[in-house]
């Protein structure tokens, strides 16, 4: 698919020409977005340079082609309009997003897109590393709704404190979250892991402030549980160490130090990826401590071929106790790249997550967006995640 304005550079493609329209997409921005037809857009990605390859690479994938005789790139694919996702620019075999907001080198976020995206590292994880990506957001991207702090509403406390696990064999930090004025007696607690993420790239305290003070959600806690990249993989597991975690060592200790967490089996629990594949484990598993949970773009292919069968967990909710738990469900439609070693896709694997607990009896809010695998759609979809579970 190739764009008219492309298209008519091959026809002048001058140095008069190319510095002519590179001007004016230096006003406009990058990438070149145009209607195509109904409810989609084609979208071109530029870039001037000199290059052996480069692609528009992350949750995308498409190659740029160098305008013959310049120094001008292009690539173009047709895409839906409320498409939102993250991408950067990568040189030859690269595939890794960049660790600084640097438009040079192997992998770049795009130099003419102003709208950029930080995936910070935990400042207290030494294995942890930055992370830097370019926003694709098309005309018709739903709006941003509940993720910015209002000056009219007031901002709950955060504390970050540590808690000591045999199961871990190390002490865990963990960040409460209370909102201003509320007794936290009793208060029902929301368990997040990637608690770092949690609290930054998916806006959470914000989010939990704004629906608190419009009145849409009662009061509640946030438990945001933090960890080691290096070690996440087999933190965020199904199986004992994970349940003794979280119902042995975290819920006592933030009962014990903080007073939240509902007696009556009133909590969330909540994550994203392989901490969503956990949340759903947790619900499962008890029910008498979690009402809902919360998995954004779960990784229901868990275990990967080599490890045993996928799809362990989506197995199992055929053999779950019919219960009182909500489950909120969402994954991209752009999530379709196989998993590790052979798995399922991410989308085909949480389709039959869904449907296994539908199946099953549980109350399930599914949700398929136009977008991938990122923060930057599951932020958005973190408020609705609230109120389809908790009101």
């Amino acid at each position: 698919m190739l764009s008219p304005r492309i298209a008519a550079l091959l026809e002048d493609s001058t140095p008069e020409a190319v510095d002519r329209f590179w001007a004016e997409i230096t006003v406009t921005g990058t990438p070149l977005v145009e209607p195509y037809d109904g409810g989609r857009s084609l979208v071109t990605f530029l870039w001037r340079g000199e290059a052996t390859a480069i692609r528009a690479w992350f949750n995308i994938d498409v190659p740029l082609t160098r305008l013959p005789g310049t120094d001008l790139w292009h690539g173009s694919a047709v895409y839906p309009s409320d498409l939102r996702t993250i991408y950067c620019l990568v040189h030859d075999d690269t595939e890794r997003v960049p660790h600084l907001p640097t438009t040079s080198g192997p992998t770049l976020i795009d130099p003419g897109n102003p709208k950029i995206f930080h995936l910070p590292a935990d400042p207290d994880d030494p294995t942890d590393s930055d992370a830097w990506a370019s926003i694709l957001e098309l005309p018709d991207a739903p709006p941003t709704m509940w993720t910015s702090p209002q000056p009219d509403t007031p901002a709950g406390l955060l504390h970050t404190d540590t808690l000591p696990s045999t199961v871990r064999g190390t002490d865990v930090r963990a960040t409460v979250y209370l909102p201003l004025g509320a007794d936290p007696a009793d208060l029902p607690v929301i368990v997040v892991f990637d608690g770092y993420a949690g609290q930054t790239m998916m806006r959470m305290p914000a989010i939990l402030d704004n629906l608190i003070a419009a009145g849409r959600i009662a009061p509640m806690a946030a438990l945001f549980v933090h960890g080691r990249d290096e070690n996440r993989n087999n933190d965020l597991t199904p199986g004992v160490p994970i349940e003794q975690f979280v119902v042995d060592e975290l819920l006592p200790w933030a009962r014990d130090t903080w007073k939240v967490g509902s007696p009556d089996g009133g909590n969330v629990v909540a994550g994203m990826s392989r901490g969503g594949l956990v949340a759903a484990f947790l619900a499962l598993r008890r029910p008498d401590l979690f009402r809902a949970a919360i998995a954004h773009s779960g990784s229901f292919w868990w275990p990967s071929p080599n490890a045993g069968e996928p799809g362990r967990l989506i197995r199992d909710v055929t053999r779950a106790t019919p219960a009182d738990v909500r489950f909120y469900l969402d994954v991209g439609l752009l999530e379709t790249m196989q998993g590790p070693h052979g798995a399922p896709s991410q989308l085909d694997a949480c389709r039959s997550m869904r449907t296994a607990l539908l199946d099953r009896g549980f109350p399930v809010t599914y949700r398929e967006f136009p977008g991938g695998h990122d923060y930057v759609n599951w932020q958005h979809n973190f408020a609705d995640a609230i109120l389809a579970t908790c009101t």
